[in-house]
């Protein structure tokens, strides 16, 4: 595999819960990708809205064709093994000075997935900078367990709930993830992570993709989909996702529909607040 990770960054990736940078896709094709992404988030007014931000890849055929990339999926096979799902897909955007985090957190928080052999690929579309607000861990977080979280519902707070961890985060040993658009970063499920503000001239947007093995369950007491996007599935856990032939696949808008309605069951179970789950496009 052209794209496998030697055994030393496998080994890497274990120890410490994170690799990066990686090289994923060349400057000019991430320039398409992002003109792709900005044509979305025109027809939506500018921004994206939490049900087409909400596994895109059901939608739209050229993130359908990427997170089947073998840039992408041979680094996550050397981690995961051969049999994947792609179990999640959405952008983080910042603009330039907008205020907007990523507060300290696990991602295996409100998942309701059986085991945390969960891997993110985190792909660069533009500049992800210190300056930026680039991704930053705490290396080696990801061998405790599950941590408390509270709520916060911020505004300027990217992640769902705006959730952030309820114990000691010891930020004097963050490292950041600094990548060029086209490169990639790969992260355990439980690593603590976070960003800042984007205090750069520019957009700093990243596509995140979690990739899981055809073993894990959804245990959050609702149905759940997910992509065959390598090897072999014999578990049948997750509703299989359609890929969609054409931008505006009718078949597919209405698969989408329907499992973003249960996607933010699972997401927002117990909590205070509850985004609109009804697509906007």
């Amino acid at each position: 595999m052209r794209h496998a990770l030697s055994a030393a960054q496998a080994d890497a990736y274990h120890r410490d819960g994170f690799l990066a940078p990686l090289p994923a896709f060349s400057a000019a094709e991430t320039a398409g990708f992002l003109a792709n992404l900005e044509q979305l988030e025109a027809a939506e007014g500018g921004k994206l809205s939490f049900a087409a931000n909400t596994k895109p890849h059901i939608l739209h055929p050229w993130l359908a064709d990427l997170v089947r990339r073998p840039e992408i999926l041979d680094a996550v096979e050397s981690v995961i093994g051969p049999d994947i799902l792609l179990w999640g897909a959405g952008f983080f955007a910042k603009n330039p000075h907008d205020g907007k985090i990523v507060s300290w957190h696990q991602d295996s928080t409100y998942w309701g997935l059986s085991e945390p052999e969960i891997v993110t690929a985190w792909i660069a579309f533009t500049p992800s900078t210190v300056e930026a607000g680039c991704m930053r861990v705490i290396p080696g977080t990801h061998t405790v367990d599950q941590v408390p979280h509270r709520d916060t519902h911020a505004a300027n707070n990217l992640l769902s709930r705006g959730q952030e961890i309820a114990v000691e985060v010891k930020e004097e040993e963050a490292v950041d993830l600094v990548l060029a658009p086209g490169q990639m970063s790969l992260h355990h499920v439980r690593l603590f992570h976070g960003s800042g503000v984007n205090a750069a001239p520019h957009r700093r947007i990243g596509l995140a993709l979690r990739y899981i093995p055809t073993r894990i369950r959804q245990t959050a007491g609702h149905e759940d989909s997910a992509t065959l996007v390598r090897g072999t599935d014999t578990f049948h856990n997750f509703v299989p996702e359609p890929r969609p032939s054409r931008e505006g696949d009718p078949a597919c808008q209405e698969f989408h529909t329907t499992m973003i309605e249960r996607t933010t069951g699972i997401l927002f179970r117990g909590a205070a607040q509850r985004p609109d789950a009804r697509p906007s496009m």
